[in-house]
């Protein structure tokens, strides 16, 4: 019993601090491509309001990364505690991405101290966007990086198994399994396309509270044709994951979609909920969709969960993750195109109050998207720490003191969350944009 309790606990403080960390990892990720937008298009256009955008999108960043720091610290100390088995093998197969994203933050943070530091120092402001590029790389790389991790954890190789020693380790190829190119692939995009919805809701919030300033107009035109490009890039990539699952975890596959039998000709199932069992009512079906998203062929054979064992089948609820995150996905791409159409025909809706609400909605519904996505995968895993090798129960710490770490980090997340919100906003409330347009014109750009 102590024993389940600490499994219990050990993934509820995981979860906690992933879903918490995921937040600022996502920010961390995807704002300094935004900002070497900004000052790449302020250099080139030599406007100053997209040069402003990137001084004050990289002071909210500093923040960010600031506090993506102890929440990542907190990730590294938990696997360590929590997991002692999954760690005391990934440490033989996979610790070489685990070493080099440390190496990808350290690159980041230092060229972002530099980049920070600088603003005023170069006449030619190109060359002080340079040294945006290694901050942009290694913010990146950082995702790239754990994200490989993850990946071997769904699709576990580069190692054997022999009377329970590990033999013929291949770090490279666990680092390149399966599933690291969509996983890799996805985790990006939906970090970029986040940050600019995020990005967008806050230009979108200061238009709806009054400031008809052009700034905030260019900012939310730039933010949200990124996000759109990424929303259908996000997508495209989805589609590929899909196959992926349908090869090689096709039980995660089944239990998403509420595939019970294997059939050809499958039908996709949307929306609905799960009564009793297996009874499943008021979902919306596409005829074939399932068996196209799976191998591309409307006629091809989809494996259902007749197929495994029920100790082996994902927790079903994982349906609804699916759901939240492909539903809020399709939602801020329209709201995009909307807004980017109108613009274009200068339509008077994009100024509607309603419709930049909507706009304003669009940056927690994505964060909600990026946290079922997470759950989506962690979960949909089970139960399993290494798919087909290592079970959670098996993996998790025997310490009776987890529930005990659980208070003190959610007392933790609580003061670094209040800390991070009230910092960000006495930041801008008290530097407005028309003040520091002023500064910048005195200072001459």
């Amino acid at each position: 019993m102590e024993s389940e309790q600490a499994v219990f606990y050990s993934r509820l403080l995981t979860e906690l601090t992933l879903s918490f960390h995921i937040i600022y990892a996502t920010i961390g990720v995807g704002i300094p491509f935004l900002i070497f937008l900004a000052q790449w298009l302020g250099i080139k256009k030599q406007d100053e309001h997209y040069i402003l955008l990137a001084r004050r999108w990289t002071r909210g960043f500093v923040i960010t990364v600031a506090v993506g720091v102890v929440t990542g610290t907190a990730i590294g100390l938990q696997l360590n505690l929590l997991w002692p088995t999954f760690m005391e093998l990934a440490g033989h197969v996979i610790a070489l991405p685990l070493f080099m994203e440390t190496f990808a933050f350290f690159f980041e943070a230092i060229f972002l101290g530099i980049y920070l530091y600088t603003w005023d120092r170069f006449r030619d402001q190109r060359k002080h966007m340079l040294l945006l590029v290694p901050v942009a790389i290694g913010a990146s790389f950082s995702a790239v990086f754990i994200t490989m991790v993850n990946a071997f954890m769904n699709a576990p190789q580069g190692f054997e198994l022999m009377n329970g020693e590990l033999i013929n380790v291949e770090p490279l190829v666990a680092m390149f399994n399966p599933a690291m190119p969509t996983k890799v692939a996805h985790v990006v995009a939906t970090a970029y396309m986040t940050s600019a919805f995020v990005l967008a809701a806050i230009g979108a919030f200061r238009l709806l509270k009054g400031s008809n300033h052009i700034y905030h107009k260019k900012a939310l035109l730039l933010t949200l044709k990124v996000g759109l490009v990424f929303s259908i890039a996000s997508a495209i990539i989805g589609d590929f994951a899909g196959k992926y699952l349908a090869e090689y975890q096709p039980e995660k596959l089944a239990a998403m979609e509420w595939h019970f039998e294997t059939e050809e000709q499958a039908s996709l199932t949307l929306l609905g909920f799960l009564a009793n069992g297996e009874e499943i009512k008021f979902s919306i079906e596409v005829p074939y969709a399932l068996s196209i998203l799976a191998h591309g062929d409307p006629n091809a054979e989809v494996i259902g969960l007749d197929q495994f064992a029920e100790d082996e089948i994902p927790p079903l609820y994982i349906h609804y993750l699916f759901n939240i995150m492909v539903v809020i996905g399709m939602i801020t791409m329209i709201i995009a195109l909307f807004y980017i159409v109108g613009n274009a025909l200068n339509r008077t809706f994009i100024r509607n109050r309603f419709f930049l609400w909507l706009i304003v909605s669009s940056g927690p519904l994505s964060m909600i998207a990026i946290e079922a996505g997470w759950w989506l995968a962690e979960v949909g895993r089970q139960p399993w720490v290494l798919r087909g090798i290592l079970r959670t129960e098996n993996a998790a710490t025997t310490s009776n003191h987890v529930d005990f770490m659980l208070l003190l980090f959610i007392g933790l997340y609580l003061v670094l969350g209040l800390a991070s919100v009230i910092v960000l906003t006495r930041m801008f409330k008290n530097n407005p944009v028309e003040r520091e347009l002023l500064d910048q014109q005195r200072n001459g750009g």
